[in-house]
């Protein structure tokens, strides 16, 4: 066997097991909801073939259209809330945590800002009810009962949680900077404002742009916190109803309304289309044309 058949043989073997894992839970049941949104298994005559029966009847009933694109507007307040505070906010403590200032405390605080993202949703919104209530909170305004408010205040307990997770992306990409690069900039008399914007955010645009196609996924898959604060029928009014509570109560049934699997599925169907269709686009378009720095 020669060395490059050994390897590959290697590779294979370190990779079988998360793709068998991959595909058993990831793979086959996303396969599997495409195919039920297909079919009609309500009646008593078994599975049977609809074709898009499913996706006109979402589309096109008044009650659960209306449903539906209130959750997807949401949705896309809850990603443009994120975008708009949690990637900036990350990348400044990137830039903060790579500077001269906290050079000392570093790992300190590092460990500190990346701490919520580790803890339970469950207890962080527990946390965030306590400190909003408004009879001994404190914040004396409803803030989550409250059909203007609920939704950016939901999703800022959101940011809290996981500004951490964009800020070790950025700040790794940060560290990679060739500090040549750098010190030329410095030698030149550029102060570390004009360094950081003209020197080390160019070169780190690309993750930059990875970071927020990577926030819109994980939004549109949101479901835990608005779940743990609100139930599946977020309120008020669903106010704060995404996608993920939207497909959860559909599917499995809530608050008065009955399950439907095969519309459970299709509505499955259509956020993964949607997810793919706009990731797909973003690479195509923006991050191909992205070159690294080449050393």
């Amino acid at each position: 066997m020669t060395r490059a058949a050994s390897a590959r043989r290697s590779l294979a073997l370190f990779v079988a097991p998360a793709l068998a894992i991959y595909l058993v839970f990831a793979v086959l049941p996303l396969a599997t909801s495409i195919v039920m949104s297909l079919f009609d298994t309500s009646g008593r005559a078994g599975a049977v073939f609809i074709g898009l029966g499913n996706y006109i009847h979402l589309f096109t009933q008044p009650v659960v259209s209306a449903r539906f694109w209130n959750a997807l507007l949401n949705n896309a307040k809850y990603f443009a809330i994120h975008v708009a505070v949690e990637v900036p906010v990350g990348l400044l403590l990137a830039a903060l945590l790579t500077s001269d200032a906290v050079r000392r405390a570093e790992g300190v605080y590092r460990t500190l800002l990346f701490i919520p993202a580790t803890l339970s949703v469950v207890i962080v919104g527990f946390i965030w009810r306590l400190i909003l209530n408004p009879l001994w909170g404190l914040v004396g305004f409803p803030l989550l009962g409250n059909q203007m408010t609920a939704l950016p205040t939901i999703s800022l307990m959101s940011v809290w949680q996981y500004v951490g997770i964009p800020m070790v992306f950025l700040y790794s990409a940060l560290l990679a900077v060739p500090r040549d690069v750098v010190e030329a900039a410095r030698i030149d008399g550029a102060g570390p404002w004009r360094i950081f914007w003209s020197v080390k955010f160019p070169l780190i645009v690309p993750q930059f742009g990875l970071i927020v196609i990577l926030t819109f996924i994980w939004t549109f898959n949101g479901f835990d916190l608005v779940f743990a604060l609100n139930g599946s029928a977020p309120g008020p009014n669903y106010s704060t109803d995404i996608l993920g509570t939207f497909f959860y109560r559909t599917f499995f049934g809530s608050s008065g309304q009955v399950a439907d699997l095969d519309l459970g599925a299709t509505v499955a169907a259509v956020i993964f289309t949607l997810m793919l269709a706009v990731t797909a686009v973003y690479f195509w378009l923006v991050q191909r044309r992205l070159k690294p720095h080449a050393l």
